[in-house]
């Protein structure tokens, strides 16, 4: 069984990732850090972990753990996946792994000199209802993919949340961004060249709290807009000349409605429903991680597709800033 140690008590670790551990079949939640160790103590009781630590340090000099799940702020990512590397630990960071691309190069090293796991937790590139859509898209389909459009919205005015905190790595990119573009490469397999993005940011938090973009991947555009201040919404359809897909609840299924997909034929005369019931993929995620951490070969997401995605989030911040396309 893969021990795991969870680095602070942060709301989606306890919420969702946690569970997903005590339910997969190959983990064990071992572990829990905070730097409030009553904190850690009370979600550890709460799980069943049989241990807690009053500090992260401590946790990741601890022999009952073999990998740790990072929930922290994202402008703590990078220093404590190094810490986690450095102390021989396998590493499950929360999205976005960076703020920018080009700090991932000290995740590799890491990564390579300490011969463990480092990997971003975008759970969607788990969900089977994504396994599907990258099929259908390979096999044709919807013929020849011209247009991406997607949508991820939810309203947050609350100041001290760290989605509203700009020195924390707070924002509607950071945030939600990432999922447009890292499930519009998922399940094409390319690369955009280009990108060209208006972001308005708010008067008081300084976060981008709006952002339309347009990425030119060559064979087809992907047009999205996100939002921390607009009312909840996720979309995301793939249309091609042949017909397109829908994804219904894209990237929290369970959460904005059930995990379904729909493929339309051209004349839109005729359609296909795929359902995938109720699927965690934090779970499968979980499972995955492990399998990969044992050296069982298996897909995780990689440090270099996260570069190539923060990449593209860098070019949109550029490209809101100079008001013309940006290349990636």
């Amino acid at each position: 069984m893969f021990r795991w140690g969870i680095l602070s008590t942060a709301k989606i670790g306890v919420t969702a990732v946690i569970p997903a551990i005590c339910n997969a079949e190959n983990s064990v939640l071992s572990a829990v850090a905070s730097r409030d160790l009553a904190k850690a103590r009370a979600v550890a009781d709460r799980f069943g972990a049989p241990h807690a630590f009053g500090s992260y340090d401590d946790m990741l000099a601890s022999s009952d753990i073999d990998g740790v799940y990072i929930p922290l702020p994202t402008s703590q990512h990078v220093e404590w996946c190094l810490k986690a590397a450095e102390a021989g630990k396998h590493v499950l960071c929360e999205k976005p792994i960076s703020l920018h691309a080009s700090e991932i190069a000290a995740l590799q090293r890491a990564r390579d000199t300490n011969g463990v796991l480092i990997s971003e937790a975008f759970m969607v590139t788990y969900h089977p209802q994504w396994l599907k859509v990258r099929e259908l898209i390979a096999t044709g389909a919807i013929g020849r993919l011209r247009q991406v459009q997607a949508a991820f919205t939810y309203f947050n005015k609350d100041a001290s949340n760290m989605r509203n905190q700009l020195s924390l790595g707070g924002g509607a990119l950071p945030d939600i961004g990432v999922y447009p573009t890292v499930a519009t490469r998922f399940v094409t397999g390319k690369e955009p060249v280009r990108a060209m993005a208006t972001i308005e940011r708010d008067p008081d938090f300084g976060t981008d709290r709006y952002a339309s973009v347009r990425a030119d991947f060559e064979d087809f555009e992907l047009t999205f807009y996100v939002a921390t201040q607009l009312a909840a919404r996720q979309s995301i359809a793939f249309h091609g000349d042949k017909g397109y897909i829908e994804v219904l609840a894209p990237f929290n299924t369970g959460k904005y409605d059930h995990a379904k997909i729909t493929l339309h034929d051209a004349s839109h005369g005729s359609s296909t429903e795929y359902n995938f019931g109720n699927v965690d993929h934090y779970c499968l995620e979980v499972e995955a991680f492990a399998r990969a951490a044992q050296g069982e070969d298996v897909e995780v997401f990689t440090l270099e597709n996260s570069v190539l995605n923060q990449k593209l989030i860098d070019a949109v911040y550029r490209a809101g800033e100079s008001g013309n396309w940006e290349t990636v």
